[in-house]
């Protein structure tokens, strides 16, 4: 494998500090030396590599982002870096971080007590335990607002009982925050893993995500002491300011991917020669090339300036599901273009394109689809609710 060469067409490493450029580049290495060397197989017969779990977390980029004790404090850009450069490597692995980092640390660090910080934040940080996030349902996927888990007191604490979807991380986690309705109004639990009546069957049969766990939740009445719930959340805003933080980070992830794929097919035409002469002399073949490489561009200034608003406090929400939106869908055009650039050769698990391809339908999915964030940005531009 050729190696990577990151394409930075209007010099945007101009316009990031030393240290996001130093952060992002021991992640990069990390990646090409010692991730993708094992995508291949994980992806092939469907796992996970935990192995490198704890390498990942000695990176300190396991909810780097958040102001808790000794934690690093990685800034906006800094972590979106980290999320490109991880999702270079597989969507998967990048779900891994995205997942323990802004959907288990995160509300715990925002929503929880200190007690609740002090037991989970340092071992999540540190790799010691993996958490997951339960929000969506067999039956509500894009309506959260109509999750049929339901949370009954019970002495003094609580009875949960129902069932979740699409949980990546479930069946290896070692704590969920889990998300159900008490006294109809929407509260998160902190339930370990170890929990009686709480199981987390892995999902398989996936096209997508394929290294990757990826899991349900079943909760059969499971008993959780009045301090599992998450005092500072209530009502849908809770899950909701957790899947913002998520697709901050996917915005930036699956530009890593178009990256990837880019460069390969770049690559991939330099050396391959058809009528006597490389695939990348021919029009249609540069063509494409300049198409993916001025979307990638687009998206990594979109993504860049999102990152500095954040910084600055002055994000919104709406701004996130734009950049959501433009990255996932150019970042597959790029590798459903990317897949017929190589030929037969595309369908093939020696190259990587079909694997990011196959990903990104999935990536595009969650944390809202394509349609989703197109109606949340149309109800703050025309001040209309389609969704009722």
């Amino acid at each position: 494998m050729a190696r990577f060469q990151a394409p930075d067409f209007f010099d945007m490493d101009a316009l990031l500090s030393e240290e996001e450029r130093m952060v992002r580049d021991a992640v990069r290495d990390w990646v090409s030396e010692r991730y993708l060397p094992l995508v291949e197989k994980a992806y092939r017969e469907g796992y996970f590599p935990k192995e490198v779990v704890k390498e990942i977390a000695e990176l300190g980029v396991l909810g780097g982002n958040l102001d808790y004790a000794d934690f690093p404090r990685l800034g906006a850009v800094a972590y979106g870096l980290v999320m490109q450069e991880l999702e270079r490597g597989d969507s998967g692995l990048r779900s891994f971080v995205s997942v323990q980092g802004a959907l288990v640390m995160y509300p715990i660090w925002r929503y929880g007590s200190d007690e609740q910080k002090a037991e989970w934040l340092p071992k999540l940080f540190s790799g010691e335990a993996v958490g997951c996030f339960g929000l969506t349902e067999p039956d509500h996927g894009s309506d959260p607002g109509g999750m049929e888990t339901k949370a009954v007191r019970d002495g003094d604490g609580f009875v949960l009982n129902g069932a979740k979807m699409w949980i990546t991380n479930g069946t290896m986690s070692d704590v969920a925050v889990v998300w159900g309705k008490l006294d109809g109004e929407i509260r998160g639990f902190v339930v370990p893993a170890d929990t009686p009546g709480f199981s987390a069957p892995e999902q398989r049969g996936k096209h997508s995500l394929r290294a990757s766990v990826t899991s349900e939740l079943v909760l059969q009445d499971v008993r959780l002491p009045e301090s599992a719930m998450l005092p500072g959340a209530k009502g849908l805003g809770g899950p909701l300011s957790c899947l913002n933080q998520a697709r901050y980070g996917i915005a930036w992830g699956v530009i890593g991917a178009a990256m990837a794929v880019y460069d390969e097919v770049l690559n991939y035409g330099g050396d391959r020669t058809q009528f006597d002469k490389p695939l990348t002399s021919f029009q249609l073949y540069q063509a494409k090339l300049v198409e993916m490489l001025n979307e990638i561009t687009k998206a990594q200034l979109m993504n860049l300036r999102l990152g500095r608003l954040k910084e600055e406090g002055r994000v919104t929400p709406t701004q996130v599901s734009m950049a959501k939106r433009n990255a996932c869908h150019q970042a597959l055009e790029i590798a459903r273009a990317g897949r017929d650039m190589l030929g037969a050769n595309g369908v093939s698990d020696e190259y990587q394109t079909m694997r990011h391809m196959c990903n990104l339908e999935s990536v595009k999915t969650y944390e809202g689809t394509h349609d989703i964030h197109t109606l949340i940005i149309g109800r703050e531009i025309t001040g209309q609710d389609a969704f009722s």
